[in-house]
């Protein structure tokens, strides 16, 4: 059965002081709502992305916590938290697909949500989805392991860190017209190579921010979408794939297995090739994930990502723009939301209602990762 998007919402990422836990998931799934035209009582399910709320805000049970607080309750319908670290919300907006396309539900919402700005030490949370034994437990953090990853691509294919800059400045220029996004600011490639060392070589203009934020998305089925939605965006193919958790028992760590397999499966399932793909929103945690992202979902060959970004091919305007939201980069990255707003921009775009940031586009394609690639959730979504 085919699944549709009928609705979508997000707040805005950031540092969100004052805003709640609940108050998030309530504007973004009520935007949601409002945007596809429909009422909560018409819902039929809720899958909800979150990585960790019980170390962030010290509350779990939350899918419950929110088919309450949006007044869903009443219905009795059945709400389901789902966990992937950084995937969360792509691992959501997975079971809610599969839920439509089963036939089990008509209509269901896809959503996400983190607030990490009240946490002590938010990093040392999300550091919590690498190896504890084998890789924490001797000094590694998230930073560090890309930091592994960033260095050796530089060794075997003369990647430079002014070509990891390059993504970031890429992506705070597109997020100035995002009226979502966290860092609405241009940098340069002298701001980013004269920030300070996270773990070397990345830098702290390298890295994405963990922010508060949530996003909602409305899918039904084709029938219900074709009566309700006059701009439906389809779901044309939605995969994850996982790899080994920690990088030393992988056969190459300058490859994501999990995005490779992933991606390869939804476009088998979609008929759409790499070459076919006009936008993209993918994981960048760090710049060199997005880098690698271009090899492993088939844009560039393996060791040639740089020469995307080089020659202006990933820009606005380019060859395959990608993250023209800002990424995770400057839009902000609120863990369990991510993966959610990844679709809420491409829904978007597809949508013809970007602005500035606008592309043309019949076929956009979303990458969530989790960790260090350990998961990977991969959606194709088309006019």
């Amino acid at each position: 059965m085919k699944v549709a998007i009928i609705g979508v919402g997000t707040t805005e990422f950031g540092e969100l002081w004052d805003e709640s836990f609940r108050s998030l998931f309530l504007s973004a799934g009520l935007s949601a709502l409002e945007d596809a035209g429909i009422s909560g009582k018409e819902i039929e399910a809720i899958y909800i992305g979150n990585m960790s709320a019980g170390k962030f805000v010290d509350q779990e049970h939350i899918a419950a916590l929110i088919a309450d607080h949006a007044g869903l309750a009443e219905f009795g319908i059945p709400a389901i938290r789902v966990e992937n670290a950084d995937a969360s919300g792509g691992s959501a907006f997975r079971q809610a697909y599969m839920a439509v396309a089963s036939g089990m539900h008509d209509i269901v919402i896809a959503a996400g949500i983190e607030k990490v700005s009240d946490a002590s030490d938010p990093m040392e949370v999300l550091s919590s989805a690498i190896d504890q034994e084998w890789e924490r437990f001797v000094g590694a953090n998230l930073p560090a392991i890309y930091a592994i990853i960033a260095r050796l691509h530089m060794h075997k294919f003369g990647t430079k860190e002014e070509d990891l800059a390059m993504i970031a400045v890429k992506n705070h220029k597109n997020a100035v017209h995002n009226p979502k996004a966290q860092f609405r600011k241009e940098i340069s490639i002298e701001d980013v190579m004269s920030s300070p060392y996270v773990a070397e070589p990345l830098k702290v203009l390298d890295c994405a921010p963990l922010s508060d934020g949530a996003s909602a998305v409305v899918l039904a089925n084709e029938e219900i979408a074709k009566r309700l939605c006059d701009t439906p965006v389809y779901v044309k193919a939605c995969t994850q794939a996982s790899d080994y958790f920690s990088i030393q028992n992988r056969r190459d760590i300058l490859t994501f297995e999990a995005v490779v397999k992933a991606s390869r499966k939804a476009y088998k399932i979609s008929k759409i090739e790499p070459k076919d793909i006009n936008i993209a929103e993918v994981h960048d945690s760090f710049t060199i994930a997005e880098l690698i992202a271009y090899e492993d979902l088939g844009f560039a060959k393996k060791g040639e990502g740089a020469k995307l970004i080089r020659e202006g091919e990933t820009e606005i305007g380019g060859r395959i723009p990608v993250n023209t939201s800002g990424g995770l980069k400057a839009c902000g990255h609120a863990v369990g939301a991510t993966g959610i707003r990844q679709i809420v921009d491409l829904v978007i775009q597809l949508r013809g209602e970007a602005g500035k940031r606008q592309v043309n586009a019949e076929n956009a394609l979303a990458l969530n990762i989790g960790g260090s690639g350990a998961t990977a959730v991969v959606s194709i979504l088309s006019r």
